[in-house]
């Protein structure tokens, strides 16, 4: 009874706070939000795809140094090499198909997917630690393991794959330079961050530093994730210019600036009485977008939305 009450616990504190996050960074997203079934999709494969790849290949590499290493080294070796080396590809292993999705059309979309896979990850992780902390009955221990995952493991582990996500979003319509330089580098950067937070909570224990350096780590981290926030409200700013460029000639003039504020386009007043208001907000996002992934990759396909999609604004407009 106390292990099922301890797992139902843990399943509470594990998923509740990144199912908030999760639906918080889906959210951010204002002006092409992602479909919520493939956000999922990713958050899920973060959850079991990426941690069955993290288990299956951790355990390859470290059984056997395990049995070379003394146990400070293998606690070295697999916190701040192996789980970056593994646990980031494992992640992004999703990404690489879906950025193939038509829904996956920029940095932005990069972000928000990246993130899902991250937080999904995470959130397992975090319910397998929540359990074995809870097993020992250190209520302090499990208190203190609830706050430092969610808050910051959890956290990190979404902010490490957005930027993998990110490079990818914004390679998809870039030239073979960026496509050839930039995905490893944010793959690397990932590992990086991943390897950062590991490693200062790693050595902190194996010196005696006095928590010197994971106070130093929890310092740090929140200008790690100030910074990649930041980097998507620019990513969003260039949204909102895309809007103005691609719906320029393709709606009245008037309406540009509503269209390409998120504040803005929510108020009805700007339109008249006999335009639905919600779908022609819709139509025109989407042909902005369309015209945008046209230009980066034209097809058969994308043409004949962009036409249905002029055709539908031209017919909400004449209402």
């Amino acid at each position: 009874m106390l292990l099922l009450a301890i797992m139902a616990l843990s399943s509470i504190f594990a998923t509740v706070p990144i199912i908030f996050f999760l639906w918080l960074i889906w959210w951010l997203d204002r002006y092409d939000r992602e479909p919520i079934w493939l956000v999922l999709l990713t958050f899920f494969w973060g959850a079991i795809g990426g941690v069955a790849f993290a288990l299956i290949f951790s355990t390859i590499i470290m059984v056997p140094a395990e049995m070379v290493l003394d146990p400070a080294a293998t606690d070295f070796l697999g916190a701040v090499i192996v789980a970056p080396l593994i646990e980031e590809p494992g992640k992004a292993l999703v990404l690489l198909v879906i950025m193939f999705s038509r829904h996956f059309d920029n940095t932005t979309d990069g972000f928000v997917y990246g993130a899902a896979c991250g937080l999904g990850f995470g959130m397992t992780e975090n319910f397998m630690y929540f359990v074995s902390v809870g097993d020992t009955g250190d209520i302090t221990a499990m208190v203190a393991t609830i706050v430092i995952r969610t808050l910051y493991s959890a956290v990190m582990h979404a902010c490490a794959s957005s930027v993998i996500g990110a490079s990818l979003g914004f390679v998809k319509y870039s030239g073979w330079g960026w496509r050839i330089l930039l995905p490893p580098l944010g793959l690397a950067t990932a590992m990086g961050i991943h390897a950062l937070w590991n490693g200062l909570l790693t050595v902190d224990s194996m010196v005696g530093a006095e928590g010197l350096l994971a106070v130093t780590n929890f310092l740090l981290f929140p200008l790690e994730f100030l910074m990649l926030f930041l980097i998507f409200q620019g990513c969003l700013l260039q949204e909102r210019r895309l809007l103005r460029r691609e719906l320029d000639g393709e709606v009245p003039d008037e309406h540009l600036p509503f269209l390409a504020s998120y504040l803005k386009r929510n108020k009805k007043t700007w339109l008249p009485a006999n335009v639905v208001h919600g779908r022609y907000v819709e139509a025109a996002t989407t042909l902005a977008f369309r015209k945008h992934q046209n230009k980066g990759r034209p097809s058969v396909f994308l043409d004949k939305q962009i036409t249905a999609l002029r055709k539908e604004i031209g017919q909400l407009l004449a209402a």
